[in-house]
């Protein structure tokens, strides 16, 4: 091997080595999110801007966050908090750069995200339908109890699919509707 060669060919793999990161390399800076739901058939949008419907698949970042909403006619439309979270893939791609990448490959992973998962993933909802009334094409879903409201809104902090700023602004939200309404 000829002395050029040979010093290109190193400054290639120096090159490769300090502009990418481990996880980046092994799993990539987009995911593939899954939606499902229970009728299949829904419409989802997300605030990224993409639509389809159920089962769908969306190829996403890693590092984005966002909102799901899956309507159907005749049902309760849901919206799901999509976050992305370190995977344990991510963070053993991670460890790789403390061997390999240093400092620039672990930058290029939190960049790009490659570390992360997004969750939850797949999104799967159970579509509750709404129940008509004679004399109207629907009803409004029968209000939850404010026990209920409080329960479903914990699991949701508990789940990270809100901050506890979030948390805060909606529990002050339902407590101040409920002491008006009743």
């Amino acid at each position: 091997m000829s002395p050029r060669l040979l010093v290109s060919s190193l400054l290639i793999v120096i090159v490769s080595v300090f502009t990418s990161g481990c996880a980046t390399i092994t799993r990539g800076s987009k995911d593939v999110l899954v939606v499902e739901s229970t009728p299949a058939g829904a419409d989802v949008s997300l605030s990224s801007g993409q639509a389809g419907r159920t089962p769908a698949s969306f190829k996403l970042p890693r590092a984005d966050a966002l909102v799901v909403t899956i309507s159907k006619a005749g049902y309760e439309t849901v919206t799901v908090n999509v976050t992305p979270h370190i995977s344990g893939a991510g963070g053993a791609g991670m460890a790789g750069n403390v061997l390999l990448g240093g400092l620039v490959g672990a930058a290029v992973d939190a960049g790009t995200g490659a570390m992360k998962d997004l969750k939850p993933n797949p999104v799967q909802v159970t579509l509750v339908k709404l129940e008509a009334s004679p004399g109207t094409v629907q009803a409004a879903p029968a209000d939850k109890s404010l026990s209920d409201k409080l329960r479903e809104l914990k699991v949701a902090l508990d789940s990270g699919l809100l901050s506890k700023e979030e948390y805060d602004q909606q529990r002050a939200k339902i407590l101040k509707s409920d002491s008006s309404s009743g």
